[in-house]
């Protein structure tokens, strides 16, 4: 009951207050990574999987702490790990620009939701890459950290969210880090196979396009060269009714990415739908993982009787 209250509570306060301007956690604990990074990097595999065993470890020890104090503990770890509300304010804030015909304001806010360079990207290369993160995001922001919670309660939750960032601090292809990070790209991979394929049943569900969004999803996820991006971002392709994927410029390199969907590319009324498609998939998940947690209470009263 503790888990599932703090679960309800750390969402809505997502919902609300959305992530802390000054101060955040995963900023912190990012800045903790980096300097740990800076003292264990080298190009082998063996490093890297001691630091990201380490970082986890660390997570899930302050989620220990956090656990101890029940539902108030969950909800502040739930509500540290969701990133949901700041997801679609970026996404609507964008559009706004878009529509402005403000587009140096909005490459400016396009790191704030994923690493491609923006200087490469034109107005729809903006669309397409908000709403190919808005739907990968989905999964890792919202969706994820809920399932986890509901699972694994605080330690669980923050265990996932270190996951998740440290695949966003290192899990590239670069010279740098395909070595190094691979250990923090593959567990992340793990880590969200199943809450994926929930965020893109749930657009499904939630979308009005439920037969294009299904077979999208078949068709095409496998085509991406990530196992959980490509179940989101075709689900989303296909229940929005637009096609993704394409040239794909980074800092440094450049990634040719398959084609999702069928249709023409995201504009900024797609941008909108992408963000509403979010919001109804972050609720659907909280409700899910409410359910989860309690059903987790139940079985374990039957195990005890």
């Amino acid at each position: 009951m503790r888990t599932a209250a703090g679960i309800a509570v750390g969402a809505l306060a997502d919902s609300v207050i959305g992530d802390p301007l000054r101060w955040h956690p995963v900023a912190g604990f990012g800045r903790l990574a980096a300097a740990l990074e800076r003292r264990a990097y080298a190009p082998t595999r063996v490093r890297g999987a001691a630091f990201t065993a380490i970082c986890v470890g660390m997570a899930a020890l302050a989620g220990g702490v956090l656990g101890r104090l029940g539902a108030l503990g969950v909800a502040v770890a739930t509500w540290t790990a969701l990133g949901g509300r700041s997801l679609a304010d970026v996404g609507a804030a964008l559009a706004d620009a878009l529509d402005a015909g403000d587009i140096e304001s909005a490459r400016a806010l396009v790191p704030s939701l994923c690493g491609r360079d923006p200087a490469a990207l034109d107005e729809g290369g903006i669309c397409r890459a908000a709403v190919e993160s808005i739907a990968e995001n989905t999964s890792d922001a919202a969706v994820a950290p809920l399932l986890a919670a509901a699972v694994a309660g605080a330690p669980g939750v923050l265990a996932y969210r270190a996951i998740n960032t440290l695949d966003a601090m290192v899990g590239y292809r670069t010279d740098r880090y395909r070595e190094f990070g691979w250990a923090s790209a593959r567990l992340d991979d793990v880590a969200n196979y199943l809450p994926a394929r929930l965020t893109g049943g749930l657009a499904v569900v939630c979308g009005s396009r439920a037969g294009a969004a299904v077979h999208t999803w078949r068709r095409d996820a496998r085509r991406h060269p990530s196992p959980n991006a490509g179940v989101v971002e075709a689900a989303f392709a296909g229940s929005l009714g637009i096609a993704l994927g394409g040239a794909t410029a980074y800092h440094g390199y450049v990634e040719d990415r398959p084609v999702l969907g069928e249709g023409p590319g995201p504009g900024v009324a797609d941008l909108r739908a992408a963000v509403r498609l979010s919001r109804r998939v972050r609720a659907g998940a909280t409700v899910i993982a409410v359910v989860v947690a309690l059903s987790r209470v139940r079985s374990g009263r039957r195990a005890c009787a």
